[in-house]
């Protein structure tokens, strides 16, 4: 049976080289400091109507989305550029409508012998969060072990 998904035309809006600065990493010279960041990103949408319409009420406003993008590097407590990269998903889809979204964020120059390193993610709206099916595994296998206790 093939994908629903792979058959859906999607119009894809897109902004390349945000720059910003935050703090996240893991490593102590990380952690007290804001290290510039580089984001990617592409937002698909079914036949957004603006192309038909012509007004910006009917698509996503680039400047609204890289003002929340901004905002997200001043406020997030994260350590990862994975778990950074799921929350800038998780704004596209939750707060902008995309039905499909491929984020890529880049720490430049984090090495000397390096252009960059990073993480480029692809999601679907309603798709379930990744660790949703093991998450759910490892409990049953809990209760069946009867480590977890039921009720009463």
């Amino acid at each position: 049976m093939a994908d629903h998904r792979s058959a859906e035309a999607l119009d894809l809006i897109f902004i390349e080289g945000l720059r910003g600065e935050t703090v996240i990493g893991i490593h102590d010279t990380e952690l007290h400091r804001p290290q510039p960041l580089v984001i990617d990103l592409q937002v698909g949408l079914p036949r957004v109507r603006a192309c038909g319409t012509d007004r910006i009420a009917d698509t996503v406003d680039y400047s609204v989305v890289r003002e929340r993008l901004h905002r997200l590097l001043r406020e997030h407590r994260l350590q990862l550029l994975e778990a950074f990269a799921e929350a800038v998903t998780e704004i596209l889809i939750e707060e902008f409508g995309a039905h499909w979204v491929r984020v890529k964020v880049v720490k430049p120059r984090k090495f000397d012998d390096l252009q960059a390193v990073g993480v480029q993610i692809e999601r679907w709206a309603g798709s379930p969060a990744p660790q949703a099916p093991q998450r759910a595994a490892a409990v049953l296998h809990l209760i069946g072990s009867g480590m977890v206790p039921g009720p009463g």
